[in-house]
């Protein structure tokens, strides 16, 4: 055995069986298959970005985005704005992807409740994105930061009137673009 091919991963495949290889590629190759069709399926690259229409990505979030886009919030922030930690570069990213994990485990397996609810780790970062944000301009918000209440048991509303996921039926949304583009 030559000592160059020693690091390489086909390595583990010639201390396999003859009669395994083969199987064990075909299984990669389609692994490898499956995950590209889910991620061009499931518009992955569009969570890159910060463009509320990700957003839609999802159905369940149709009424969130159409009262966001006509309420006061939609002329001035995205929905990263409020609903991502802006501390650095990192904590954004990992509380996206996890938040996004979470996000489609329970949207794919239709474990939704009719009323949406903010998870518990995302109440301190859409708290402290309020106060961000807002700090210089009220005096409310002065009070929130000492408090132990939250801008949103006063400001209820931020997003519209929503109190369920059927709450408003008839929202005008964008449609969605072709998955994968």
């Amino acid at each position: 055995m030559a000592a160059g091919r020693r690091g390489s991963g086909w390595f583990l495949l010639e201390r396999l069986a003859p009669a395994w290889r083969w199987p064990i590629l075909v299984a990669l190759a389609l692994l490898g298959g499956v995950g590209i069709a889910t991620a061009r399926a499931s518009n992955a690259t569009s969570y890159l970005s910060d463009d509320p229409v990700t957003c839609l990505n999802c159905h369940v979030m149709r009424n969130a985005y159409g009262t966001w886009s006509h309420g006061s919030h939609g002329r001035v922030a995205v929905c990263n704005d409020c609903h991502v930690p802006h501390s650095n570069p990192i904590a954004k990213v990992a509380f996206k992807g996890t938040d996004g994990m979470r996000h489609s485990y329970v949207f794919t397996l239709h474990g939704e409740p009719q009323a949406l609810r903010m998870n518990p780790g995302a109440v301190p970062v859409v708290q402290g994105n309020c106060l961000r944000c807002h700090a210089n301009r009220f005096l409310m918000i002065r009070l929130a930061a000492i408090g132990e209440r939250r801008c949103w048991d006063c400001h209820e509303n931020i997003h519209g009137d929503v109190r369920s996921l059927s709450a408003t039926p008839y929202t005008h949304v964008p449609a969605l673009p072709p998955a994968g583009l």
